[in-house]
């Protein structure tokens, strides 16, 4: 299963990780979100969120449960990004989704998005995409928008163990986020 895209050079390709990735697969996500290397890029939650986003644990987890898989973006033969893909019902979640910081803002991001939305709806046959943010991430908010996804007014508490993230902020809280994809394409009736 491989997706390409042309518009970025050398051109994108997309994977399912494998579980022996997955300590550098956490690496790639806490350098993207937390400490000094994530402000290099758009996406930091530094000045939100101190400590690890994840571990090798948790993604190799993830790799390994049923209606789950880490989905890579390579440019060339070079690991560049990373999502987590979760089967739930008629949708996916989309979490951990990253972009190596010293990449981001060039047009990436809406390339691998589109490539996960459509790898979804193909190997689970899904029709909806949820995604959770943190609401003082307004301008991630909106670059989300601009995919189609829509605010669902749906807020959560950020989880207060430690593990989760040490707290820099008071209040933060999750936004749950959707975009509605279709009708698959193996369960689209055929043109009479």
């Amino acid at each position: 299963m491989k997706a390409e895209s042309s518009t970025i050079t050398p051109p994108l390709s997309f994977r399912k990780a494998l579980a022996e990735e997955a300590d550098f697969i956490a690496g790639l996500i806490n350098s993207a979100y937390r400490g000094d290397s994530s402000r290099v890029g758009w996406t930091t939650e530094a000045d939100l969120l101190g400590g690890q986003r994840t571990d090798e644990d948790e993604v190799r987890g993830l790799i390994e449960a049923e209606g789950s898989m880490f989905l890579l973006c390579l440019q060339g033969e070079e690991i560049i990004g990373s999502v987590n893909l979760q089967k739930k019902g008629n949708s996916a979640y989309l979490g951990m989704f990253v972009v190596r910081p010293d990449l981001q803002g060039i047009g990436i991001g809406k390339h691998y998005i589109q490539a996960a939305e459509s790898i979804s709806r193909t190997e689970w046959g899904i029709r909806k995409m949820t995604l959770s943010v943190i609401t003082f991430r307004e301008e991630l908010v909106a670059f989300y928008e601009r995919r189609g996804y829509r605010r669902t007014g749906q807020i959560m508490p950020f989880p207060t163990d430690p593990a989760a993230g040490i707290h820099l902020v008071e209040g933060l809280q999750f936004e749950m986020m959707e975009k509605d994809l279709g009708v698959p394409p193996h369960f689209e009736r055929p043109l009479v």
